[in-house]
């Protein structure tokens, strides 16, 4: 059961006989249901919180399902346990399956369907029904635990005006995901920074003249390769990070079991890194370079200039500026990914924000890096905010790996 088809190679017998007999030919039931929820996520433009939410909960049902069969792995908080014959390939569709549905019920004939595909290729019989049966068990004990996590609360943010006086009226992202429940940290600010630099500051000073400079619609300073990039990294969530969490698995030809440890765990680390940035963003209410540049007369910092036509290489998210959210989830997963399988050889991502570009790296700190410059190059986010939030997400991805679905050696051990 490996992560990746097997591939027929003309010059070995051996493998052909293999790929003939072998009983799941087929791309690995984990990355199916993970492509099948991205695919929903973007049909539905689902935003990235509650993305990020669904995959989790769906990664660790999924997770917690085939772990019980032969508890490699210490689980995250279930009970689980199941004979060795049971079909984990069972147990994880339909974990997978179940979870959707409960997040996603408009749409239950396509999952029905996906499912039904997911189930075929494995014979009828006791492991089946078995499989069936644990995967119900822990989509609905996974549905159970996430049920009061805080993710429906209402948006609640006052934007700051005085009686009678017009301000914007686009309401704010994401103003309660940072109160939601984290599936590992304590709560959201667990790892929130010290407070943005001071408006008369050396850095603050250094950074938003740069980004006046590189991140400006017009910019003569700018290269086409940073404008390229800068474009490219308007794609947010967790189908930025998806499909290299893929090509790490299928370089390590993993197993379905650490093929849906990885996800779970990148899972987490990416939910948590959302929950951590929007409880700080918010906590700190940092103004974005648009807004700074437009109104630089009023820090009285006359290093500073005022350009009161500013405007950003894209459209400015609404949302806080400090941290930076697109740093903390790649630097996040980056060092899960790091962690668990290495540098992997060269990966690559395509983006719908930049159409016909492809990416390459060939280790993940270079991949993490660029994320972060891209904000820069787009008119984002100031130089300190992206390092800032690089930090929180190394930190946030170190806590997972350390306490999270480790050895079997670990499950004695006290949860930390």
């Amino acid at each position: 059961m490996k992560c990746t088809s097997w591939t027929i190679s003309r010059l070995s017998l051996v493998a052909t006989l293999i790929t003939a007999t072998a009983p799941l030919a087929r791309a690995d039931v984990i990355m199916d249901w993970n492509a099948k929820a991205d695919a929903i996520a973007a049909e539905k433009q689902i935003l990235p919180a509650p993305h990020s939410r669904a995959l989790t909960m769906m990664h660790v049902a999924m997770f917690e399902a085939v772990n019980a069969i032969d508890h490699r792995y210490a689980p995250y908080k279930l009970t689980l346990s199941a004979e060795r014959s049971t079909s984990r390939e069972a147990a994880a569709a339909v974990a997978a399956h179940d979870v959707l549905l409960s997040i996603y019920p408009d749409i239950k004939p396509d999952l029905d369907s996906t499912l039904t595909n997911s189930l075929a290729p494995i014979a009828e019989g006791e492991s089946k029904t078995a499989g069936i049966a644990l995967g119900k068990d822990a989509a609905v004990q996974i549905i159970q635990l996430r049920a009061n996590d805080g993710s429906n609360a209402p948006e609640s943010y006052r934007p700051l005006t005085t009686a009678g006086v017009y301000v914007p009226t686009a309401v704010p992202l994401f103003q309660t995901t940072g109160a939601t429940t984290p599936w590992v940290m304590t709560s959201g600010s667990q790892f929130r920074p010290g407070p943005p630099p001071a408006l008369d500051s050396e850095v603050w000073t250094k950074d938003v003249n740069e980004i006046r400079e590189v991140g400006g619609r017009g910019s003569p300073t700018r290269t086409p390769e940073q404008t390229t990039i800068g474009r490219f990294w308007f794609f947010v969530g967790a189908r930025t990070y998806n499909p290299i969490v893929k090509q790490a698995a299928m370089a390590k030809g993993m197993d379905l079991v650490d093929c849906a440890r990885l996800y779970a765990l990148t899972s987490m680390t990416g939910n948590d890194a959302i929950v951590a940035v929007f409880e700080a963003k918010y906590h700190y209410n940092f103004w974005r370079p648009i807004t700074a540049i437009r109104n630089a007369d009023l820090t009285s910092n006359a290093a500073t200039p005022r350009d009161p036509s500013w405007l950003p290489l894209g459209d400015t998210p609404m949302h806080p500026e400090y941290p930076c959210a697109h740093c903390i989830t790649s630097a996040a997963i980056s060092t899960v990914l790091q962690s668990v399988v290495g540098d992997f050889g060269e990966f690559s991502l395509t983006s719908p924000t930049a159409p016909g570009v492809t990416r390459k790296w060939s280790r993940l700190q270079d991949y993490s890096d660029e994320v972060a410059n891209a904000r820069i190059y787009a008119g984002f986010h100031y130089r300190f905010s992206t390092e800032v939030g690089k930090d929180m997400g190394r930190k946030i991805g170190a806590l997972v790996v350390a306490t999270q679905l480790r050895g079997a050696e670990a499950k004695a051990e006290p949860s930390r």
